[in-house]
């Protein structure tokens, strides 16, 4: 769904929103509470001593995503499972790397050796795991009691079999496709914000102490919901500076003008591939105060009231804008707000500096950090 296009990308788009408005956001907040419970419980197994958030806010993300698609969380420990986080992960990263550009562009130099073969080699075992997933989802399938987008999925294609439809979009290789797609956008993003997420606040220790006073004052030891929000200006406002200042997708999906286009004096023919740069608006200077400076105001007015900004495009806009873009704003929302509740985070005893270095690749990650957890009292 990623990278499709013409009536397969529609058809294959139209099933995951109808999934997931199916699904519910109730249902779907209730898998992040509980989600967001173990990891607190994980974290707090850790007792202080300095941990990399990378595996464990992997693992987290991608149980929301696994419960979706899968209809089922799997443990932390669970050899598979750990195999298949970072399955995805290098699978992302690599994906941006020169030589699989180049290959993109070039399919012929396939025969050349380079990273775009070890993305050939982790797809494949990613599609044996979907397949071996999807092989119990069809085995327990109940017609009235659809728990996963691929049991979704399996009763759409009896559906179009049923009426005959010539067309069939629903197919094992759009099923791969689309959970393998949705899998890796699901997991690597919503994971490398939140880690840049606790990189800033650690580095920006005054934010930090501002949105758990916040936290305290709104939700003080509920659990979060995704409705506390509209009441906390301040949190909304640092998780949206986050994500534009971490800018972890700086270029969008590629879109395609579906007409001639005059643009500013240049002549744009139809059918020309246009891949937008997010970067320029989530930097432009006419839209934000501070574009090069991590802070919360960028969004807030001078009442402290939260603020939308029209620029704001972390999801990227138009037609192929994130089909997953409430799901990820729960995620962050929920996870970051419960982070903060239960924990301080500092770094390592004797550590000073944390490194915001970006990895380039498909997406932007942070550089590997070690980090302490403090319980909150």
């Amino acid at each position: 769904m990623v990278f499709s296009n013409g009536e397969n990308w529609k058809a294959m788009r139209r099933f995951t929103l109808s999934t997931l408005r199916d699904l519910g956001r109730k249902l779907i907040e209730n898998k992040i509470n509980e989600e967001s419970d173990y990891l607190v419980e994980k974290i707090k197994s850790i007792k202080r001593n300095p941990f990399d958030a990378k595996m464990i806010l992997n693992a987290s993300v991608a149980n929301i995503i696994g419960a979706i698609l899968f209809g089922k969380r799997m443990d932390y420990e669970d050899p598979k499972f750990i195999r298949l986080a970072c399955l995805v992960s290098d699978y992302v990263r690599l994906l941006g790397s020169p030589m699989v550009t180049l290959y993109n562009l070039f399919p012929a130099l396939g025969f050349l050796p380079g990273s775009h073969k070890t993305v050939m080699k982790l797809v494949e075992e990613l599609y044996s795991f979907i397949r071996s997933r999807a092989a119990e989802n069809q085995k327990h399938l109940d017609e009235n009691d659809q728990r996963s987008l691929i049991e979704a999925f399996f009763l759409h294609q009896k559906q179009v079999k049923k009426e005959g439809n010539c067309v069939p979009y629903f197919h094992e290789k759009n099923l791969l496709s689309l959970v393998k797609s949705l899998f890796s956008a699901g997991m690597e993003t919503t994971s490398s914000t939140l880690r840049w997420g606790l990189y800033f606040m650690i580095k920006y220790s005054d934010i930090q102490e501002k949105v758990q006073d916040e936290i305290s004052r709104v939700i003080g030891s509920a659990q979060p919901h995704y409705s506390h929000r509209t009441e906390m200006p301040y949190t909304n406002a640092v998780v949206h500076e986050i994500q534009r200042f971490a800018d972890i997708v700086p270029l969008s999906l590629p879109h395609e003008t579906t007409c001639d286009v005059n643009f500013k004096g240049y002549f744009i023919p139809k059918r020309t591939l246009i891949i937008p740069l997010l970067s320029s608006v989530l930097r432009d200077k006419t839209q934000f105060d501070n574009p090069e400076e991590f802070s919360p105001n960028n969004f807030l007015d001078a009442e402290g009231n939260f603020v939308k900004k029209e620029a704001f495009m972390a999801f990227s806009a138009g037609r192929r804008v994130c089909a997953g873009e409430t799901l990820a704003w729960m995620e962050l929302f929920i996870f970051f707000t419960s982070l903060l509740q239960k924990f301080s985070f500092r770094p390592p005893p004797g550590v000073t500096h944390i490194d915001l270095t970006g990895v380039t690749g498909l997406t932007i990650a942070p550089e590997q950090n070690m980090i302490c957890a403090f319980p909150r009292t």
